[in-house]
């Protein structure tokens, strides 16, 4: 959807949004308006007591000389931060999106913000992020209308426009590889969706399964094995550096493209949802596209494991050991418990192949992340205190919020195994935790290791202010300000 930036409100007939805070007078926001569109307004939100929470919305329709004009104030809540601002910009783009309307103008030209109207439309565009290929029949009263947006901006704003599209772009895409159904983004189906990047200038490499048994990745293998789809190792490396950042920060992804959960088989109730088991590496992926497409200063290798876990005369047995690329052994006890072993092998593989400073992984790893942690925040697990703050503090300012969980001893004795060097899981206490203990173990002296279990941020059964139910995107803006506030210049 194209953004375009102007110097005032266009004298055509696009709905004018304007933000406004929690008891801020209504006069603050319809400044640059007609006084009677303003008193319009004013006596509409006096009459349904909006006060300028948080997606609160209030419009009306005023005379625009040549027809009515709808003009819409949004609540921003206590804040004019960035996040409440894109927040916003999504509860318009959510009423208005099957309105009639085409197009929507932001003047939030009365806010401290200098970007408040890029993001406001940020904000709209996420809300109005969906995927139709399939659908052939749809009322036309459900069906988007709006095809544009404008931001009564000046060059400045308009300027800095190109980041808030890449990191789109890439949110874009995290949600159209987890949105897509199974039968097309297997690990060949990820892979290509991928490609395009290259055109960005990200180089691209894949591994089949044959480079990857000659390399020993027996944990990552065993996942694959019942399925007719053949894995996949994607290898995505951007430079922005020119070459002077000589150790990328390396970023793993967990791409189990459906997990019927193997021999250890899933309930049928839900498994449909399990085409969003591979939101890690969709996340990895976005990330990537997000900061080739704004030219990042930084120095990214992105790799994702991509296989399907199925049931078959040659699926993986629980209790069945395989070799990791690492040399370490595994017991496998439960074949539910994929993603791991998964990425234990993707993880070694970075390390050995670029040798990173600093790795973080993706993963929507355990369902026991989504009972304690529900769908608010991401579980995050790391081995530098450093690391974890940078995550964190990344994760507030971009939305894609994260908490912090421990690790220790007490917990890694829990995945022992009697016969192997590790079982693939632990007791069901502290599932998550032992699950993060179990990757700690592939992670190699000297690295600043972060895991993000994401099990229960990528995919919502509920609408919100900036996703329709559905994929998120959760993990794109995360990383891509990561990677802005800590490893650019």
């Amino acid at each position: 959807m194209p953004v375009t930036f102007v110097s005032s409100v266009p004298e055509d007939s696009s709905a004018v949004v304007l933000p406004i805070s929690k008891g801020q007078a209504i006069s603050a926001a319809t400044a640059n308006l007609d006084g009677s569109v303003g008193t319009a307004l004013a006596r509409a939100a006096e009459a349904s007591r909006f006060e300028g929470d948080l997606g609160g919305i209030v419009e009306v329709f005023g005379d625009n000389g040549e027809s009515a004009r709808r003009y819409v104030l949004v609540g921003t809540g206590n804040g004019d931060d960035g996040e409440s601002l894109e927040k916003a910009g999504g509860t318009a783009m959510a009423k208005l999106q099957a309105s009639g309307e085409t197009s929507l103008t932001f003047d939030a030209r009365t806010s401290d913000d200098d970007t408040a109207g890029s993001r406001m439309a940020f904000g709209a565009l996420q809300r109005g992020w969906t995927l139709g290929t399939y659908r052939t029949k749809q009322p036309a009263k459900s069906k988007p209308t709006v095809s544009g947006l404008s931001v009564v901006g000046g060059d400045d704003e308009a300027q800095g426009w190109d980041r808030f599209q890449a990191v789109y772009a890439g949110i874009a895409l995290a949600r159209e590889l987890v949105t897509e159904p199974p039968n097309v983004i297997h690990p060949q189906g990820f892979v290509e969706r991928c490609r395009p990047l290259a055109d960005l200038g990200v180089s691209i490499e894949v591994l089949d399964g044959d480079e990857m048994a000659e390399l020993g990745m027996g944990a990552l293998l065993g996942v694959s094995q019942g399925s007719a789809q053949p894995p996949k190792l994607l290898v995505m490396r951007w430079d922005g550096t020119d070459g002077t950042q000589e150790k990328p920060v390396a970023f793993v992804g967990k791409g189990v493209t459906f997990d019927t959960g193997g021999i250890s088989l899933k309930p049928g109730p839900g498994m449909e949802d399990m085409k969003f088991d591979m939101g890690g590496a969709a996340a990895v992926a976005g990330a990537m596209r997000a900061l080739a497409g704004r030219k990042a200063n930084a120095h990214v290798v992105g790799v994702c494991g991509l296989v399907e876990n199925m049931p078959s005369s040659n699926a993986q047995r629980p209790s069945d050991i395989v070799t990791t690329m690492s040399g370490q052994t595994v017991e496998v006890l439960n074949t539910d418990a994929e993603g791991r072993l998964v990425l234990c092998d993707a993880m070694h593989w970075v390390q050995e192949n670029y040798s990173p400073e600093v790795m973080v992984d993706l993963a929507t790893l355990t369902g026991a992340m989504i009972i304690a942690l529900g769908h608010d925040h991401a579980g995050c697990f790391s081995n530098d205190d450093g690391l974890a703050n940078q995550l964190l503090d990344a994760g507030s300012a971009s939305g894609d919020k994260l908490w912090r969980l421990p690790l220790g001893k007490a917990y890694d004795k829990l995945i022992d195994s009697p016969i192997a060097d590790i079982k693939n899981v632990g007791p069901r206490e502290a599932g998550s935790i032992t699950a993060a203990q179990y990757l700690q173990r592939f992670v190699q002296d000297g690295v600043k290791w972060a895991h993000l279990d994401i099990a229960g941020t990528v995919w919502m059964k509920t609408n919100s202010q900036l996703w329709a139910k559905g994929a998120t995107g959760y993990g794109v803006r995360l990383l891509d300000r990561f990677i802005a506030d800590n490893f650019e210049g």
